[in-house]
């Protein structure tokens, strides 16, 4: 009887272990770190690649990554939710998504603030916005990690989207982000939230005539067999955020926290110069596909820019609990210039 208690004591410890992401090993406890992302073979993939590998070699196997991109554990909305409870360890995608946790994650997606790449980076440089910005959500379960750049805004279209008057009466996927369905408004489009898995099918269904993403993730998933059109307009950025849940992150030792928020760091510096080269080589995969790389006039760019930028500051006037945030955003920005 005491031999069979002892036995069922430890089914109930493996058991509990298993439902909290740690699995017991016979030299001590190991941790299991699900990683989870919408997207494949782009910034985010490699930054799970890179974080995986280097957790695994500085904590001598006592944190293993499993790796799950191209949303093989669900939705958006799953995965953020199984990201809060603990069973997904770490999330890695766009902050705009995560909106329903907390309204401060779409400033990011504002329009008008980022003069390109080299400019972005600055600003995610900045010690006192990113710490600000990653602190967002931590009274939702989840820990802002490390954010890194992901591309200028583009559109991948069925039509060709030469001129601003192209887009106008268009259905335009995007982001669940009120920032980006009103810049949809505002060009004579209409903003259609979707989760990416639903994209693709969508568009070549005739559903939807456009979707408003980023490069990597067009040539990623081979846009280019049904959206022969793509249009980077740079209005906007995508972004990358990576949360960790803190459910699972409580859990860890001290010396395993802070090993996961460095190696997230460092993976993180790593990954921002490998994507600007990788960007410069999607673009040129898009047109050995068969694509369209298409440019705006300029006189058609400045009025994009001129009906988009105000967005931010039109939603935050109505959203008080913006504001804090969104100023010291804007003064980031000017400051990186």
């Amino acid at each position: 009887m005491s031999a069979m208690r002892a036995l069922l004591s430890a089914l109930a410890l493996l058991s509990l272990c298993a439902g909290s992401g740690t699995a017991v090993a016979q030299d001590g406890k190991t941790f299991i770190m699900k990683l989870a992302t919408p997207t494949l073979n782009d910034a985010q993939h490699e930054w799970m690649r890179r974080f995986g590998a280097a957790i695994e070699t500085r904590t001598g196997g006592r944190i293993k990554a499993e790796l799950y991109p191209s949303s093989q554990l669900g939705s958006m909305p799953r995965m953020i939710e199984s990201t809060q409870l603990g069973s997904v360890q770490m999330l890695i995608a766009p902050p705009e998504f995560l909106v329903g946790v907390d309204p401060r994650f779409e400033l990011m997606s504002a329009a008008g603030l980022f003069t390109g790449e080299a400019h972005a980076l600055r600003v995610l440089n900045d010690a006192e916005f990113t710490r600000a910005f990653l602190a967002v959500g931590a009274n939702k379960g989840l820990i802002g990690t490390t954010i890194f750049i992901g591309a200028p805004a583009a559109y991948a279209t069925r039509f060709a989207f030469r001129t601003l008057a192209d887009i106008k009466g268009k259905k335009i996927r995007v982001f669940a982000s009120p920032f980006q369905i009103d810049q949809m408004t505002r060009l004579g489009a209409t903003g259609v939230p979707m989760s990416l898995g639903d994209v693709l099918p969508a568009l070549q269904q005739g559903a939807i005539d456009g979707a408003l993403g980023a490069i990597q993730v067009f040539t990623a998933f081979a846009y280019y067999d049904t959206t022969r059109y793509m249009n980077e307009t740079g209005q906007a950025f995508v972004f990358s955020l990576v949360a960790t849940s803190k459910r699972w992150f409580d859990t860890l030792p001290a010396d395993l926290q802070a090993t996961v928020l460095a190696t997230a760091a460092q993976a993180s510096a790593e990954v921002n110069p490998w994507e600007l080269d990788f960007l410069a080589r999607q673009r040129k995969t898009w047109v050995e596909k068969g694509g369209e790389l298409d440019v705006l006039s300029a006189a058609d760019k400045a009025e994009l820019w001129a009906k988009t930028s105000p967005v931010a500051d039109d939603i935050v006037k109505t959203k008080p609990e913006l504001k804090p945030l969104w100023d010291l955003l804007k003064a980031t920005v000017k400051r990186a210039l």
